[in-house]
């Protein structure tokens, strides 16, 4: 006779929820604290990105919480739907006057009044639909064309068109959750490595394969080689980490933000971050994320099933990997990937996904066997 799952509800993870919470508030106060400048320059109002930013905050509350009520286990129903629009959503980004290039890439959708980050919806869309079929296919994932073939497949053909864009930061993340889902699903490490060492070579011919992503490389190596290009961005970082010492120049008072360092609000925050508050303020962030990166995967080692379990550890690592990419690579200690910080980095479409991520893995928090 089949035991029965009995499921207990819960108040939700209050430790993640208030790490959110915390990143969130710190990040709109340095929001406006590293763009003012620049948006009384450009737009004649220093609030400009302040008032956008707290529309988002707003939006991405209600999101958190809608998602809260919603049982997740109902994201099984958009799991095949939301790769079918990821794929279409990707491909409109080619169309001309549709998609939008911005630094040297196109990754937004031209939506009239705002645009749209496609690839931000398409993680978390990927999250779910692998999370869905890994566990229709748990009794075949130890065999590889049963059970892993189909996942890598419609994987590799979203990591395809990303690629194109070019975003080669994304690929990275969307692989690396694939081979831990797959891990926590029960997949033969056998088949893990041959993956992981199938990708190794294709992403180092990736990398030679495009002169900007192997000058990105030999900047991070030696920054000062080529100090006012490709070394420009990374050595104003260093700068703002430098000069924040050990308490920081005080919150407003950096001077980085001041023209010298490129998007000092979206993907370099946290240089403005350690130079006005220093050490500590850079060492409570990412002390913030590791509580996220454990009550995320407390969460899905608690889950009172497969897909709970698979569904949080992958939105967990969507959160997290991204966040240390971002902090190792504004640090200099790994090329930079042109990724947001999440919930402190200025941007609506990443801001709102990564809230509604928060509000599935609380959902999930309150249900455990």
């Amino acid at each position: 006779m089949e035991a029965v799952v009995k499921k207990e509800t819960n108040t939700p993870d209050i430790i993640l929820l208030l790490v959110t919470l915390i990143l969130v508030t710190v990040g709109t106060a340095m929001i406006y604290s590293s763009s003012s400048i620049l948006a009384l320059e450009k737009f004649k109002d220093g609030q400009f990105f302040l008032k956008k930013h707290l529309f988002f905050v707003f939006v991405g509350l209600i999101i958190m919480i809608a998602m809260t009520k919603i049982p997740y286990e109902q994201l099984k129903k958009v799991a095949y739907p939301g790769v079918i629009v990821s794929v279409v959503l990707l491909l409109l980004l080619f169309i001309p006057y549709v998609g939008i290039r911005r630094g040297g890439a196109t990754r937004w959708l031209n939506m009239g009044v705002f645009s749209f980050q496609v690839t931000e919806l398409v993680k978390v869309a990927m999250v779910i639909f692998l999370a869905h079929l890994l566990t229709r296919k748990v009794h075949h994932l130890k065999k590889f064309n049963r059970g892993v073939l189909i996942p890598l497949s419609v994987t590799t053909v979203i990591m395809g068109l990303i690629i194109l864009q070019p975003d080669f930061g994304t690929v990275v993340i969307i692989m690396s959750i694939l081979l831990l889902m797959l891990s926590l699903a029960g997949s033969r490490i056998t088949h893990l490595m041959f993956l992981g060492a199938a990708f190794i070579p294709v992403g180092i011919w990736l990398i030679m394969h495009k002169g900007y992503r192997m000058a990105r490389l030999t900047a991070f190596l030696d920054p000062w080689k080529d100090a006012d290009n490709t070394g420009f961005q990374l050595i104003q970082s260093l700068i703002s980490f430098g000069s924040g010492g050990v308490t920081g120049q005080g919150i407003g008072d950096g001077m980085q933000k001041l023209f010298y360092l490129p998007e000092p609000h979206t993907d370099f925050i946290l240089a403005v971050i350690a130079e006005e508050s220093g050490f500590i303020g850079v060492t409570v962030i990412i002390v913030m994320f590791i509580f996220f990166l454990l009550r995320g995967f407390m969460i899905a080692f608690r889950a009172p099933d497969l897909f709970g379990t698979l569904l949080a550890a992958g939105l967990t690592m969507l959160i997290t990997m991204q966040a240390f990419i971002n902090i190792a690579g504004v640090m200099g200690l790994i090329p930079l990937k042109g990724l947001a910080l999440p919930f402190l980095s200025y941007g609506g479409t990443s801001f709102v996904m990564s809230m509604l991520v928060v509000g599935i893995l609380l959902n999930i928090s309150t249900q455990r066997t």
